[in-house]
């Protein structure tokens, strides 16, 4: 399959799709919503989008008893692009929609969150078209992340095939990042993930890293920029793509969003 990744503008910059994964607890029940754009959509590292702008736009409830609720979506071509078998033609899906719940807590000081993450690529074709799958691209995740001060790890676990890897249940994702606040609404995020693929070649999985600066501009409009930077393989995912396009090479993304 074609190596994930494109950077994220807007406060979207060092998460991922997923981005918008895990909804604010609220003192009430709370309904919000974002909409931005980004020079690329890059996840977990990888180009989603060929280096090209993504529109992204989600909604989120917020329980005040810990519990939330949210969906996200963006534009990507990664499944487009996807080299195609003998006799096959390109593979369909235009749109990530991501649906994802689950609960936040704290104790002894530490804020915890775990929770359920389902990547819907709609109406895709991958199976159909790209060489060797015999699945879809769809993805199901369940993760669990713990906070203490201005620091996060998170730990991502596929309870289904991974982004159209066969035979991959079970692959992981660790990210560790952190949250610093400058004042004068800038915000600073180091970022470091590592991505292993289960029953693959080593040479599938990479780490990647990411430092992104964030903009509180004021009336729920927020930007960013972000440099990212990953370990994947470049002849291989350049194998992988129809145009020979490199998804893990470096990249600065910067990009802005709206908040209601």
């Amino acid at each position: 399959m074609n190596l994930k990744s494109k950077l994220v503008l807007a406060l979207l910059a060092t998460s991922s799709a997923a981005f918008a994964q895990t909804a604010p607890a609220a003192a009430a029940p709370e309904v919000t919503y974002n909409v931005g754009v980004v020079s690329q959509y890059r996840y977990r590292g990888l180009a989603q989008t060929k280096g090209d702008a993504a529109l992204q736009g989600g909604v989120d409830y917020a329980n005040a008893n810990g519990f939330y609720l949210g969906a996200w979506g963006s534009t990507i071509k990664w499944i487009k692009d996807a080299l195609p078998a003998s006799g096959s033609s390109s593979a369909k899906g235009a749109v990530e929609l991501d649906i994802y719940g689950g609960y936040k807590f704290e104790a002894a000081g530490v804020a915890y969150d775990v929770g359920y993450l389902r990547y819907q690529y709609v109406g895709n074709t991958y199976k159909d078209a790209a060489p060797g799958v015999n699945v879809n691209a769809n993805t199901d995740e369940v993760y669990g992340a713990a906070t203490y001060g201005p620091a996060t790890l998170k730990y991502s676990q596929a309870t289904s095939n991974l982004f159209g890897y066969s035979d991959s249940k079970g692959s992981t994702y660790w990210d560790l990042s952190a949250t610093f606040d400058l004042g004068n609404g800038y915000s600073f995020v180091p970022h470091a993930g590592r991505q292993s693929i289960k029953n693959a070649n080593q040479i599938y999985g990479y780490s990647d890293f990411a430092l992104t600066l964030n903009k509180d501009l004021g009336d729920g409009l927020s930007a960013s920029v972000a440099a990212i930077k990953t370990t994947a393989d470049e002849t291989l995912s350049r194998g992988l793509s129809s145009t020979s396009y490199y998804a893990g090479k470096n990249a600065m993304v910067v990009g802005v969003k709206y908040s209601f």
